[in-house]
This record gives structure tokens, C-alpha cells and sequence, in this order.
């Protein structure tokens, strides 16, 4: 898994006005991704709006993301199911795909399993499908603690790392400090992504990175070659951004970025709303500010 590092955007899912994928527009976007120096993708996560995709939908998905990129860069798969059966399925379905990985929510419909079952649902996905999997720490009511995570990562060796995507960041800090010998932390703090390569995060896979890829690559660029006046600048810049997307329409807001930049985004799935006015011009003017850092990419 050493390939898997850095800057991976989760791509978002294109669709019509009718509600149907536009694979030609989400083939697009894995070109764009990888034209703006991203380590790998993330497809069919919540930015991707992976829990309105039928299973037919989310195979065809994967399977275009896949065939674009053409082994350029690595595919994660993102599961968000509410069952160990249900996540099973989809992972099978995608494992002759050539993805890298499953990126999966913990069940989290209403109820929360204990300890025990949640450890027992990730063993029993890995086994399975022969995929390893990340762990996509993000349902609030049915969060998974550190010292949990940690335990699943020892127990069960299909599953290489964790999505940590609470907006504190002293939980990377904890898993930073407690992460088994060869197992990932990425960071989805989107607000804090300069500080959590600071206490030595693997990489990030978070919204802000598909809303401004080539600056969220010069942001770790710059993290790794101790220029952390430019890391600074950069943060600040990416985080006007982000507290212009943060919203319940965050996919939209995310599609929204990713239009103004040339990339064919397409619509949220209903009933999800696009970008108010009010976004937009947010976005509009944050992105004005990483203009210097797009052109500098390009």
C-alpha cells in the first residue's frame, strides 16, 4: 500500500438533470484529477454522493474511474452501506476492478452495533472480498473511538488505515500517536489538512482536495519540503475556501468549485439543492485567491 499517499481527492459523481450518471463527465474528472498532480482518487464517498448510487450504478462507476485512470494513479472505492451483507456485496462487486482498496463507513442507520460487532462487520468485509479497507470514520452517532480503531487495525489485517474526518484534530493527533507499524492515517479534516500533516498524517482524502486540487497538492508539497511559510499561506488560502463550501449541500458546493475550474461536475442527485447565490459568490472570490496557485500548476 505504499502507493497510497498523499493528496487523494474524492471524486464527485456527475449527474443529469434527470438524475442519471454522466459517465462521459466523470471520466473527465479522473483526466482532470490527475492534470492537477493528485496521488490517487476516492470514488463513491459521501462528497461522491455514493449513498444514492444503485449497486449496478456503483459498479458501472468504479469501473469507469478504473479504466480512466489506467493504473496512473490508485482507485479507492467507497462503500457507505447500512449492513455487513449489504458492504460484502459491493465490495465483491468492484474486485476485479483494479481498485486499491475499499474506503467504508462503519453501519450506522439509526443504531449503533457495539464494539465487538463493529470489530466483527470489518473482519467479515476484508475476508470476503480479499480487498483491504480503510475505515471511514465519519457517522457521528456511530463513531468509533481511537483506542477502538487501533484495536481493529491490530486484529484484523485487511484493514490498512483510517479516514479520520472529525473536525478535531487532537483525534489524528491521538491515532498519530497510537497507529500500528505499517497502517495509514488520513486525514478529512478539510479545515486543519496543514496541521495534520504537521503531527504526521499519510495524506488526506477530504472534499476541499476535489474543490482545489493543485493547491491541496502544493499545500503537501510544501509540507514536505519544510516551506511552512508557503504551507501557511496556502492554508489560509484553502481555508477561505472551505468555509465558503461547508454546508449540508457540501457535494454541491464541491461541483460548484470544480465548474468555475473547467471540470464538468454536473448536478447533485435530488433532492440534494445546488449551491445557493450566496455560496457561489463565496466560492466564487475564494477561488479568485488560489487563482496564482491554479495557474502556477498549470
Amino acid at each position: 500500500m505504499a502507493q497510497l499517499h498523499g493528496i487523494i481527492p474524492p471524486t464527485t459523481t456527475p449527474f443529469t438533470a434527470e438524475g442519471e450518471i454522466d459517465f462521459a463527465a466523470a471520466r473527465a474528472q479522473v483526466r482532470w484529477m490527475i492534470g492537477q498532480g493528485v496521488h490517487g482518487i476516492a470514488t463513491g464517498g459521501s462528497t461522491g454522493e455514493g449513498h444514492t448510487l444503485d449497486p449496478d450504478e456503483f459498479r458501472r462507476l468504479i469501473a469507469a474511474t478504473t479504466e480512466e485512470a489506467a493504473g496512473r494513479i490508485p482507485v479507492i472505492a467507497g462503500i457507505i452501506t447500512d449492513s455487513t451483507r449489504d458492504a460484502i456485496r459491493r465490495g465483491k462487486a468492484v474486485a476485479d476492478l483494479g481498485v486499491v482498496a475499499l474506503q467504508v463507513t462503519p453501519v450506522h442507520y439509526l443504531f449503533r452495533p457495539d464494539d465487538e460487532a463493529m470489530l466483527a462487520h470489518f473482519r467479515a468485509l476484508t475476508e470476503a472480498t480479499g480487498l483491504p479497507v480503510i475505515i471511514y470514520n465519519v457517522v457521528p452517532w456511530s463513531y468509533l473511538s481511537p483506542a477502538l480503531l487501533i484495536r481493529i487495525m491490530n486484529e484484523v489485517p485487511g484493514v490498512l488505515g483510517v479516514k479520520q474526518s472529525a473536525g478535531d484534530l487532537k483525534l489524528v493527533a491521538d491515532l498519530m500517536t497510537m497507529v500500528p507499524p505499517g497502517k495509514l492515517i488520513f486525514s478529512a479534516t478539510d479545515a486543519l489538512l496543514y496541521l495534520s500533516y504537521m503531527l504526521g498524517a499519510h495524506g488526506s482524502i477530504a472534499a476541499i482536495l476535489s474543490a482545489a486540487p493543485a493547491a491541496s497538492v502544493a499545500l503537501w508539497d510544501a509540507v514536505k519540503a519544510g516551506d511552512h511559510g508557503r504551507a501557511h499561506d496556502l492554508h489560509v488560502r484553502l481555508l477561505h475556501l472551505w468555509n465558503a463550501m461547508t454546508g449540508d449541500n457540501l457535494p454541491a458546493c464541491t461541483k460548484f468549485a470544480q465548474t468555475l475550474q473547467g471540470c464538468p461536475a454536473g448536478l447533485p442527485r435530488a433532492p440534494m439543492p445546488v449551491a445557493t447565490p450566496a455560496q457561489q459568490a463565496a466560492i466564487r472570490a475564494a477561488l479568485a485567491g488560489l487563482a496564482p496557485v491554479r495557474a502556477a500548476a498549470e
